[in-house]
């Protein structure tokens, strides 16, 4: 009885009511927004490489290994000699390894030297592995396989030749244009760093940089494709590299293996602690949005109350008249609360058709676009949490003008106001 007087009530007072539900909607959308695309984010940002049981580089900090050797931002402190990597690699606990080379680019994109292997054994998300949108892996020394968004960005096809760049950044003047590459293969997305990458073979990363062995182009004439020998190409040095043990219980064994190398100082670090390491420092980013998220639902409650509030003037007389049928303040305070939770709960529930309808429409954009796979589902149990505290909350502020309208006496109600 009492909820169908409420919703009466509100239904005739909808036109000013349909303005605090819609804000309250958009405050419970811009909520469960953020913190889809915070969970979403985390997701495949702790996705970003999986089925590797170690990564190997230069003795350094574990954060900077994981960055540019995964996600290709800043620079390798050393390199790792070819002996070196070959002694680890050969190993009986190592069922196989992935070598890095990295230091040149492509109008803007890193540009990763590496094995076929690469193509068999990376992994990403859970356990998947790259696919070809179109072509095939590289197998000659100048083939180069594009990632997704390289690509698409700037518009290439298969057979296509490019320029690899010495040295980083989208200006270089320094190009290898004596040894173009040719475009054979592009990846299916991934929505990893791998989609902003240019792989080359390690050859060809040693073929280029044939008379730059000063870091700098030599004076006398470069030779051409044509004139490189294969053979003569293994290189003297790579930036990383990564592991896939035999069985998960060598990992550990073959970490302080590496950690302990008395060849030269070595690195091994294991990728999910590495990840959740660099996520930790992240983490304020993702505090100081929610923080933000709950400002608005804050705002929108507001909102809400001072409807309510200025509508109690008006509604003076319908208190008075329920009070003088027999109403008592239980009743009257009961029905100003359960008008208040039902907005918040209609709120809460435009908010979340909200969302819906922007996860369905965006998805595939912000997938192809940022690399962020967007999953539709369910909500969350925490998702569920945040649509009861803002039910929770329009209850709450209902309390203040319930309070206002028991004080209202019948007689108030009932006289004439000048």
């Amino acid at each position: 009885m009492l909820i169908r007087l409420a919703l009466a009530s509100l239904w005739n007072r909808r036109g000013s009511l349909l303005l605090s539900v819609c804000a309250i909607g958009l405050a419970v959308a811009l909520l469960l927004g953020v913190e889809k695309v915070r969970t979403e984010t985390r997701n495949s940002f702790m996705n970003t490489v999986a089925g590797t049981d170690l990564i190997v580089g230069a003795r350094t900090g574990q954060v900077q290994l994981l960055l540019y050797s995964v996600f290709r931002i800043g620079n390798a402190t050393n390199n790792i000699t070819w002996s070196s990597y070959e002694r680890i690699s050969n190993h009986p606990h190592v069922a196989w390894s992935i070598p890095f080379s990295l230091g040149d680019s492509h109008r803007g994109y890193r540009v990763l030297g590496t094995t076929p292997g690469y193509f068999e054994h990376f992994r990403y998300g859970r356990d998947r592995e790259l696919d070809f949108a179109e072509g095939r892996p590289f197998d000659g020394v100048f083939d180069a396989v594009l990632g997704a968004r390289v690509a698409e960005a700037l518009g290439y096809e298969l057979g296509q030749e490019i320029v690899i760049a010495h040295g980083l950044g989208g200006g270089s003047f320094a190009q290898h244009d004596n040894m173009p590459f040719t475009v054979v293969g592009i990846l299916a997305h991934t929505g990893t760093p791998v989609d902003h990458t240019v792989h080359v073979s390690l050859e060809g990363i040693e073929a280029i940089h044939i008379g730059w062995e000063s870091g700098t182009r030599a004076r006398a004439a470069l030779p051409e494709p044509e004139e490189v020998d294969r053979a003569e190409l293994q290189p003297d040095a790579i930036t990383a590299f990564l592991l896939g043990m035999e069985q998960p219980a060598f990992t550990f064994r073959m970490q302080r293996a590496v950690n302990n190398f008395r060849d030269e100082p070595l690195m091994a670090i294991l990728p999910g602690v590495a990840l959740q390491e660099l996520w930790g420092l992240l983490g304020i980013a993702e505090r100081a949005l929610l923080v933000v998220a709950a400002m608005v639902v804050l705002t929108g409650l507001t909102g809400m109350l001072i409807g309510i509030m200025s509508t109690l003037n008006e509604r003076r007389r319908e208190m008075a008249v329920l009070r003088s049928v027999g109403a008592r303040p239980r009743h009257i305070f009961s029905l100003m609360v359960t008008e208040s939770t039902l907005l918040g709960l209609a709120g809460a529930l435009l908010g979340t058709l909200l969302t819906y309808a922007a996860l369905f429409m965006g998805q595939g954009w912000v997938e192809a676009r940022y690399g962020i796979y967007l999953a539709v589902g369910l909500p969350t149990p925490h998702e569920w949490l945040l649509l009861g505290a803002v039910v929770t909350g329009a209850f709450l502020v209902g309390l203040i003008p319930a309070w206002r309208a028991v004080r209202n006496s019948l007689a108030d109600g009932l006289s004439i106001r000048l």
